[in-house]
């Protein structure tokens, strides 16, 4: 059985030391995690400073029932210390290893100790300093053990259970060597009970019985050591939210809030793969390679992290979904994964957030004699297929159909036309059959171009296009 014991204790060590290691690695790679351990740190110690208060209320009130005289003065004090020790806890914690904190824990624990073990200076009746023992006031400690479950981690529980132990014993120990006895009260109360040994030893008044000091010990070990493998399962908990925080972080990097929020609701929130009408819109920026060439690598990645986040806004906007970054450009849907009457409005929309974006930006371009960004932009409306693509190890939702290759193609027209604007046929249809009165307002600058032959296909695309580039 001892053996079996020590055996599951290991097992029980090496987890807990993995998952330490385990929480530092995510903690310096997991910003999300940070954030989430932070804000754990601060709810807990508020959290654990209202309880200690209120505990030190309640204790404050019995205190005068137990023993009702101007000593009691004296413990009021200490439970206003005790109060203002927490105080300062709750100034001092942050995340990760505390000193300060650390150091306050333990004076917690050495003032328990101390008014636990010392006769109240007001009201010695100079009984045996052993005696202390009889009032059973260890209990007291659990009061700063389960305080501190609120805001401390695992490890700082156990330390905590290890700090009370080494007083406790201390305490014992001095006590059984240096503490106050009264000559001859042992022997009295060894003839009174000489038929009873065992109340003899149960009854001394100089002995500190450190058989009963020994279990109170144990049962603290025991009772932190619970709590302890409970703050590790919380840890293990808040690691999992951590990794959701993050993943829901990165759909944000594709998806739009609303999307996002009901791609976390439902458990198959892509659904299955399925055809459905959307608008799909590339843009681009016009000239990129010739601009690059002329640029430094640290220009040229910065222009394009301003131009995607230009883009990214734009999108996002206006309920689209960015479905990849392509270099210099982006491609985007409206409608996915979940279709709405708006989606080819939208897309206008959105593309008129854009131009108007980028010429914002060009004016602060030419204020600092840096190039003009010419933009263009195509977007159809029709019938994609909508799924997931890849293989088992990693797998990408994917937009595809010739709707996606008309749309590039729109884009890459905008060349010849020299225009920053092609849209389908399809598209204003779908735009007026939801909202006549706002495609009017939407497409008010837009001309009838007739139909064009776009590479690659047989039939011609009737398209409608924006004002010429300006001039450089």
């Amino acid at each position: 059985m001892a053996g079996f014991n020590l055996s599951q204790l290991t097992r029980i060590t090496g987890t807990l030391r993995r998952a330490r290691l385990r929480e530092v690695e995510l903690a310096a790679n997991n910003k999300y995690l940070q954030d989430a351990l932070a804000q754990n740190k601060i709810e807990g110690q508020k959290l654990a400073i209202h309880a200690r208060w209120a505990a030190l209320a309640v204790i404050a009130v019995l205190i005068p029932f137990l023993n009702f005289s101007p000593s009691v003065i004296y413990y009021e004090f200490l439970l206003l210390v005790f109060g203002l020790l927490g105080w300062a806890q709750l100034k001092v914690a942050q995340v990760g290893q505390n000193r300060r904190e650390l150091i306050l824990i333990f004076m917690d624990l050495a003032l328990m100790t101390f008014v636990i073990l010392v006769p109240n200076p007001f009201y010695d009746l100079g009984w045996p300093i052993a005696l202390q023992y009889r009032f059973e006031n260890f209990q007291y400690f659990f009061v700063l053990l389960t305080g501190a479950t609120l805001a401390y981690s695992w490890r700082t529980i156990i330390a905590i259970s290890v700090w009370t132990a080494g007083l406790w014993i201390s305490g014992l120990l001095a006590i059984m060597m240096f503490g106050r006895q009264v000559p001859g009260l042992s022997e009295k109360i060894s003839a009174a009970t000489a038929d009873y040994p065992l109340m003899d030893t149960l009854l001394d008044p100089n002995s500190a019985l450190p058989g009963f000091r020994i279990q109170e010990v144990v049962v603290f070990f025991i009772i932190a050591g619970i709590l302890a493998l409970n703050g590790w399962r919380n840890s293990q908990l808040l690691l999992k939210q951590a990794e959701a925080a993050r993943e829901r972080a990165n759909l944000a990097r594709h998806f739009p809030p609303n999307i996002v929020d009901q791609m976390a609701d439902q458990d198959e929130p892509l659904g299955q793969i399925r055809a459905q009408k959307v608008a799909v819109m590339f843009a681009d920026i016009v000239g990129f390679t010739n601009m690059a060439e002329k640029e430094t690598p640290e220009n040229v990645v910065n222009l394009l992290r301003e131009f995607h986040r230009l883009m990214e806004n734009a999108v996002f906007d206006n309920r689209g979904t960015l479905d990849k970054f392509l270099g210099d450009g982006i491609m985007a849907t409206f409608g996915t994964p979940k279709a709405s009457p708006d989606d080819a409005s939208n897309a206008l929309q959105c593309a008129r957030d854009m131009l108007k974006s980028v010429e914002h930006w060009n004016e602060g371009r030419k204020a600092r004699n840096e190039p003009p960004i010419k933009l263009s932009i195509g977007i159809h409306f029709g019938e994609v297929i909508l799924g997931d693509i890849g293989s088992s190890r990693r797998l990408e939702f994917a937009t595809l159909g010739d709707t996606v290759n008309v749309a590039s193609r729109l884009e890459e027209l905008t060349r010849n036309l020299n225009t920053q604007l092609v849209v389908s046929d399809e598209l204003i249809d779908a735009a007026e059959h939801a909202n006549r009165k706002v495609t009017q307002e939407l497409s008010a600058d837009l001309d009838k171009a007739g139909n064009k032959l776009l590479r690659g296909r047989v039939h011609e695309t009737g398209i409608w296009t924006l004002k010429p580039f300006p001039q450089a």
